[in-house]
């Protein structure tokens, strides 16, 4: 596996032996930390720490071992190591100063000034119960904590600012919250919690009983966000300017809805097998997809006029996230979600696709992380020429599947129409169609009109088979093919001079990815 640091500045990778640690921006290695049976690693904002948890052990005196490592990212030096039994929660949580550092043990969070992290703690927040906690963003960090539910008491979360434990700066009890997630907002000052069960006492869902809560920082507002679909929480995004956020929710087909920052709805984006959201770094465009269990259908909004851009499929998809400039889309399938037809796709923010690559295992793939004030936000622009796409497997495009109709057992598939249910009781009573329509059924009475058994139903012609194109025939396709390229080029052109297409010029822009595709399957 490998991470960047949140800001980019620092890249690192694990193999079985050892943690690589570079800078991301040169590639030059800052260090190798040597150590096997290591789990999982996390990189701190500014990337100056990284720490390692590994499976822990116990010592010959009967302690545990001290598997979660805190390491000076640049030098490779050990600066402190604790015992941590379990992997949740086990990562060090810093501020985004990385003046601060905090790991929750039973019944307290631990503070360090991570520049004197060897001089032990700095100061605890004692809670009893405690089983979660969160550090903001932001130039002024708070701490969120969250405390179950108990001996018939509500469940809490209360937010804190750092290092003024005396006095809560806001605090919000609710029922039904077996354990939470917490979304924090860019600037720090605005929490969105959503809380689930993991049974639905009502019996109304399968897989428990999710709610949305907002809590601000600053102790003036909270409260429960309406949401008027009833069904389980899919996803929840904020807005790049903190000001907003948007949730997708409700049994499928989902509800996406838009809020404002006092969880106000302000458009509806419809109703639709949806449960994935995603801004551009830039907030113009909005990424509304469904993958998983769904077909991998993408919609494609325009924040500023909040209308529809594009729809495309990207089938297959188990990931999906946007480039630093906000311009391209990526879309990956990774193993092990599945172990086939792996590979990555990338989409121009108007919904075109311009590269894809296949590989037989891919694991991971991300961006690095890049400030998004380094790409000032930008109207949606023509695409460019699509650079690589792929021939579809197998001998030419998929051709789209015939509606299947209703299921018939295989002693029927042959017969020129169908036979119910109330016309097999008919014949096993001795009445109904003669058995030239459908199948002799064994112990139904003999009748006057009945045919002779050996009479059956005629088999429906096979269609023939389209003949394979000679060498000639291939090649005229496939200048016919590389001609209607050159047309949409041209067409381009002109787009980007400012000329105005007719609708059918438009149409034929719309082809150029299928035009590409068949013209990679001819040479193939």
């Amino acid at each position: 596996m490998f991470h960047y640091s949140r800001y980019g500045h620092v890249y690192a990778y694990l193999t079985s032996q050892s943690v690589k640690v570079f800078d991301a921006a040169t590639l030059e290695q800052f260090c190798e930390i040597e150590r096997a049976n290591v789990i999982d690693f996390w990189l701190s904002p500014q990337g100056s720490y990284l720490a390692t948890w590994e499976r822990p052990t116990k010592l010959e005196n009967g302690a545990g071992s001290n598997n979660l490592i805190i390491w000076n990212a640049k030098t490779g030096e050990e600066i402190a190591s604790f015992s941590q039994k379990a992997q949740n929660n086990w990562n060090f949580q810093w501020t985004d100063d990385e003046k601060y550092c905090a790991r929750m043990v039973t019944g307290e969070i631990q503070f360090w000034e991570s520049e004197n992290i060897t001089k032990g703690v700095w100061t605890r927040l004692k809670l009893e119960g405690i089983a979660q906690f969160s550090l903001s963003p932001g130039k002024s960090p708070a701490v969120a904590v969250f405390i179950p539910e108990k001996n018939g008491a509500p469940a809490i979360v209360r937010m804190y600012s750092i290092p003024n434990f005396s006095t809560a700066l806001s605090n919000k009890t609710f029922f039904k919250a077996d354990r939470i997630t917490m979304y924090w907002n860019d600037l720090g000052t605005n929490l969105l919690v959503l809380t689930m069960t993991d049974v639905d006492k009502s019996n109304k869902s399968y897989y428990g009983e999710t709610n949305l809560y907002y809590m601000a920082v600053a102790g003036n507002f909270d409260c429960r966000v309406a949401l008027d679909k009833e069904g389980p929480i899919h996803d929840v995004s904020w807005g790049p300017d903190s000001k907003e956020f948007i949730v997708c929710y409700g049994s499928m087909p989902a509800k996406t809805t838009l809020f404002d920052h006092r969880a106000t709805p302000i458009f509806d984006f419809g109703i639709n097998p949806r449960n994935f959201i995603k801004y551009n770094p830039q907030g113009r465009t909005i990424c509304i997809a469904g993958f998983g269990n769904l077909n991998g259908t993408v919609d494609l909004w325009d924040r500023k006029s909040l209308k529809k851009i594009n729809t495309f499929s990207a089938t297959n998809a188990s990931h999906c996230e946007w480039s630093p400039c906000g311009r391209y889309l990526l879309t990956a399938t990774l193993t092990p979600r599945l172990r086939v037809d792996n590979g990555f796709k990338l989409w121009h923010h108007s919904g075109t696709l311009i590269y894809e690559e296949a590989v037989d295992e891919l694991y991971q793939i991300g961006y690095r992380p890049e400030p998004a004030s380094r790409y000032p936000m930008r109207s949606v622009s023509p695409p460019p020429h699509p650079i690589k796409i792929l021939p579809t497997s197998g001998n030419g495009a998929k051709a789209s599947a015939a509606p299947a109709g209703a299921y018939r057992p295989p002693h029927l598939r042959g017969s020129a129409t169908p036979t119910s249910l109330s016309d097999r009781a008919a014949a096993l009573d001795g009445v109904g169609k003669s058995s030239t329509h459908q199948r002799r059924i064994v112990g139904a009475a003999k009748h006057g009109n009945s045919a002779s058994p050996k009479s059956s139903p005629k088999q429906a012609p096979a269609k023939p088979q389209e003949p394979a194109m000679n060498e000639e025939e291939k090649q005229k396709k496939i200048r016919n093919l590389e001609k209607k390229l050159r047309q949409i080029r041209d067409l381009k052109d002109k787009l980007k001079h400012g000329e105005e297409l007719a609708p059918a010029q438009q149409q034929k822009l719309t082809s150029e990815v299928s035009v590409m595709r068949e013209l990679a399957n001819l040479r193939l």
